[in-house]
């Protein structure tokens, strides 16, 4: 058998969305030690001017990979890798950086309508990657780009139990719906890993049924293809742990993440 190649996977987040992927992963790599990392002192990510979220990046980065020592990084949120993907591959070339992109290609390959939308933060539905995707990927198709400023905020606090109200939610998908002479909709890509928190939200309020594609899955696979596979895993002495980049986390995000099977670790990183 292959010695498994040392290190943890580190997953990334500004926030909480990260969990759905770090679940998939775990699915796929079950051998695998995971620390997942959120920068909840710079959440949410949309507000910030690209030049110093990508000048945040690097520095943050170039202190979680000597502390940490990963032997991959899947980078759990849209908006950070569309802008900062290419920047850490360069920059820390040693390392192998998976990432997150909106779910654009298998959107276009599942539809029957030719009627898409993609429900990302603002930041990512602005990015030339992102146009970049639709234009190769999805030429025959006709794409709606909704930039939502309050969906992540609201997907994190209604995990941490706060009160989020249908008509809110209502609004903020509502663009996603289009019916014209070719169709509807048929499919809403979730190009915010905090988003399929509130998947099932989403499907009742819809005014029609769509596939709600969530990517996680397919991000899981892709690190394991590239990360490759190992032995038997000790689970005794390589507990999943979580660090945030603020030391003030709620309980119910504490008690989120021990059911995801994370350690809250608040030591400073």
């Amino acid at each position: 058998m292959c010695e498994l190649p040392s290190g943890p996977v580190l997953i990334f987040d500004s926030g909480i969305g990260g969990l759905t992927v770090l679940r998939e992963a775990r699915m796929v790599m079950p051998e695998r030690h995971f620390v997942y990392v959120a920068d909840n002192a710079a959440f949410p990510y949309g507000d910030w001017e690209e030049d110093a979220l990508l000048e945040h990046m690097l520095s943050l980065f170039e202190m979680l990979l000597h502390r940490i020592r990963p032997v991959a990084v899947i980078i759990a949120c849209n908006t950070a890798f569309t802008l900062a993907g290419e920047a850490l591959r360069q920059r820390f070339s040693e390392t192998a950086f998976i990432g997150t992109v909106p779910a654009i290609k298998p959107a276009a390959e599942r539809t029957a309508s030719g009627l898409i939308s993609v429900l990302a933060t603002p930041a990512t539905v602005t990015r030339d990657y992102t146009r970049l995707l639709i234009s190769t990927f999805a030429g025959n198709c006709e794409v709606t780009l909704v930039g939502s400023k309050t969906l992540a905020a609201l997907a994190e606090s209604y995990v941490s139990g706060g009160s989020v109200s249908d008509d809110d939610l209502r609004a903020e998908i509502a663009p996603c719906f289009i019916s014209g002479g070719s169709g509807k909709t048929d499919i809403v890509v979730l190009a915010c890993t905090h988003y399929p928190f509130l998947a099932n939200r989403f499907r009742r309020l819809a005014p029609w049924p769509v596939d709600w594609l969530n990517p996680a899955e397919a991000i899981a696979l892709q690190a394991r293809r590239v990360i490759g596979a190992g032995g038997e895993r000790d689970t005794e002495s390589n507990q999943d742990r979580a660090f945030f980049t603020k030391a003030d986390v709620s309980p119910q995000i504490i008690r989120l993440m021990q059911g995801f099977g994370v350690k809250p670790d608040f030591a400073n990183i």
